[in-house]
């Protein structure tokens, strides 16, 4: 399995090269994470992605690992195992009470709603569940929420074709039905696979499974990881869809 630190990177990546988590330093970490280099300096800067680090003590502690970056953890993280079973639903509604009832206002009580609906500190509920898109979207705003939602999430895709730092991929893209969040049809989408001789994970073919998050590939991903996967995206959906629309409104 690849070192806990450099799988945690690999995700970080596109939301922080965006600017929207992490340090200012994108360039270094793309570098750092294509070069496989694991040392203090990697460990330090993932620290900084000041949204996901708390899940991934969460997920440490209730399955009695000493490193919140252990590489068990950090998958169940952004590909879900069994491991977030274990953190039972006070564990995790402690945490989000801490972390996130100010800044939640008014949605806060769709998201405690959602807790013993299924929620699970994986990276799919911190998307779907913390931020306010839902929300927007029951509300009639729905182009930007669900573009960022969908991009944000991590998705699973099959490859077609690879052309120079670019991948066809086919995937299922968010939609909503106007009350649910749902899977939609396999389409193709272009993402990004590298930058000259920088790449995020390992090469790919046509035909691998890969995740995405946001316009890169992040990884190849074995079948199982593929399942994994889907399963908690299917999941933390079904948990933030049957929270109440009027509270989240």
């Amino acid at each position: 399995m690849t070192d806990g630190p450099l799988l945690f990177a690999r995700y970080a990546y596109p939301p922080n090269e965006l600017g929207y988590c992490g340090g200012d330093d994108h360039r270094a970490l793309l570098e750092q994470t294509s070069a496989g280099v694991v040392d203090g300096g990697l460990r330090q800067t993932l620290r900084g992605f000041e949204g996901a680090w708390p899940y991934l003590e969460l997920i440490a502690a209730a399955n009695h690992l000493d490193d919140p970056l252990d590489a068990q953890v950090v998958e169940a993280y952004w590909l879900g195992s069994h491991l977030l079973e274990r953190v039972g639903p006070a564990l995790l509604a402690g945490s989000l009470d801490e972390r996130f009832r100010r800044r939640a206002g008014r949605s806060w009580p769709a998201l405690v709603e959602a807790i013993p609906n299924g929620a699970l500190p994986h990276h799919s509920f911190h998307v779907l569940g913390v931020y306010p898109f839902v929300g927007l979207l029951r509300n009639g705003v729905v182009s930007e929420p669900l573009h960022v939602l969908d991009r944000c999430r991590i998705r699973w895709g099959r490859v077609v074709a690879v052309i120079d730092d670019k991948a066809v991929v086919q995937s299922q893209p968010l939609e909503w039905d106007g009350h649910r969040l749902v899977l939609g049809a396999v389409r193709d989408e272009v993402a990004v696979t590298g930058e000259g001789t920088m790449r995020l994970g390992r090469e790919l073919a046509a035909g691998d499974w890969c995740s995405l998050h946001w316009d890169w590939v992040c990884d190849r991903l074995e079948p199982a990881q593929v399942r994994s996967l889907r399963h908690y995206t299917e999941t933390q959906l079904a948990a933030v869809n049957d929270a109440p629309a009027t509270v989240l409104a």
